[in-house]
């Protein structure tokens, strides 16, 4: 039987101290932008203003979900914390992932410290990554662990594993962002067919698993709560994956045009060049 109430046993200092950890990240991550950027300009062409907007606007949807008034709603309703899960793992990763920081990155860096970069992008482990089904299992499969086990629970009760599974929502979402769409340059591209299978495959288990919360509340969430919040992770997940698709079928029917000059001429300035989406 669950509990007649949400997970309020959340002490403040746990809160506050949580709160700031996850903070300080995506803090960092926008300084850190603002700075690529204007080396950036330096040196190349104005970096779009739209894409530094994508950044900050993900960064802000990352940072509500770990700090302020959100979190300390989530903490006691549990529609609040699936808000929380769609801005953290799915909005604020595509926008900043449309924002391509890696390539703003290889313009920013000096020569010698941006081919090691590539390199790096062009290694094995890269590869295994960066594949779209290691991304659906990283992504999708670790909610099914968070939402059907007794982790929901626990990590309300332990700061470590709290800071634990919202970094990995975070950063499971982003690499299954880049695995389907690509924005920053992406050495180990996979197909349009199979990442479309892929796609399929992780919508089908998201609508699944929001499905299984409303029938079946996590440990510690009242009926009607989970039924709010399953109902919120099945529409909201569809309309930020609705985005997604879009940016991929774009994608797709570009690549499928006939090209004039073959795609020759590329050369090594390709990694350095801005991304068209």
């Amino acid at each position: 039987m669950h509990a007649d109430h949400s997970i309020t046993h959340v002490t403040q200092g746990f809160e506050w101290v949580s709160q700031i950890l996850l903070s300080l990240p995506f803090t960092v991550a926008l300084v850190l932008y603002m700075l690529a950027v204007v080396v950036s300009n330096r040196k190349h062409k104005p970096w779009p203003i739209h894409r530094i907007l994508l950044w900050i606007i993900g960064v802000c949807c990352a940072l509500s979900a770990v700090s302020g008034p959100l979190v300390q709603q989530a903490h006691v309703e549990f529609t609040f914390h699936m808000l929380g899960h769609l801005l953290l793992g799915m909005l604020a990763p595509l926008l900043m992932a449309l924002a391509a920081p890696v390539t703003l990155l290889l313009r920013a860096m000096p020569v010698a410290q941006a081919r090691k970069l590539s390199r790096i992008m062009k290694s094995r482990i890269m590869r295994v990554i960066s594949d779209p089904i290691v991304a659906v299992i990283l992504n999708v499969g670790g909610l099914w662990i968070l939402y059907t086990t007794s982790l929901y629970e626990a990590m309300h009760q332990h700061i470590l594993l709290y800071l634990f599974v919202h970094l990995h929502v975070f950063l499971a979402g982003y690499l299954f962002t880049i695995s389907m769409i690509y924005i920053d340059p992406a050495p180990h591209k996979t197909g349009f067919i199979y990442r479309g299978a892929v796609l399929i495959i992780a919508l089908t288990g998201h609508g699944i698993l929001s499905k299984y919360i409303y029938a079946f509340p996590p440990n510690g969430v009242p009926s009607d709560q989970s039924q709010s919040g399953g109902m919120l992770m099945y529409y909201g997940g569809d309309m930020i994956d609705l985005i997604l698709i879009t940016i991929f079928c774009y994608q797709w029917y570009k690549a499928a045009r006939p090209k004039g000059d073959g795609g020759k001429s590329l050369g090594s300035k390709r990694l350095l060049r801005t991304p068209e989406f």
